[in-house]
């Protein structure tokens, strides 16, 4: 995978270069392109996870086709799990925090921040695994209530792995 502040910076203009010598503007800039960065690869964190919910959704219909009707609820318990996670990383705001905020993100958290996504990013890998055994399920029904768990279970991780992503940046703030 690359890494979207690669891609932020690549290419510079001759306006960005000069910049970077202004004196106090470097800082500035360079935050900004974290800021850029970390938008950038939230929108391909929360892109991948509404893949995996598309997943789950045609999955659902095809267990509404196989007459699987008993664990349709129990699946749409895990697709609105994804589908808040995804529209939690998606709103998230880029990392601004204005001179009145009470939260003050600096360079070093907006790095942590970077760091999180990223490991949300590679955490995608096994929800896809969990939709895959979902998916296999629907012809060996007797393990769908398993695959529907563990499904459930890794949404729920995803969750708690994006609200622990605020809650290091204020235990950062707080040493």
């Amino acid at each position: 995978m690359t890494d979207p502040m690669d891609k932020v910076t690549e290419g510079k203009d001759l306006l960005g270069k000069v910049q970077n010598f202004v004196s106090g503007f470097v800082g500035y800039y360079d935050r900004e392109r974290r800021r850029d960065a970390d938008k950038l690869l939230r929108d391909t964190v929360a892109d991948r996870y509404e893949e995996h919910w598309d997943r789950v959704s045609a999955i659902q219909a095809r267990m509404i086709g196989a007459k699987m009707l008993e664990f349709v609820d129990d699946v749409e318990v895990a697709a609105i799990k994804l589908r808040t996670f995804v529209d939690r990383v998606r709103g998230a705001p880029r990392g601004y925090a204005g001179f009145f905020d009470a939260v003050r993100i600096n360079q070093d958290e907006l790095e942590s921040l970077y760091q999180y996504d990223l490991g949300l990013l590679d955490f995608s890998d096994q929800v896809a695994e969990a939709v895959d055994g979902l998916e296999a399920a629907i012809t060996d029904p007797d393990n769908m209530p398993a695959a529907i768990k563990n499904l459930v279970d890794v949404a729920d991780q995803a969750s708690r792995a994006y609200d622990r992503r605020s809650e290091a940046i204020l235990n950062e703030q707080e040493s």
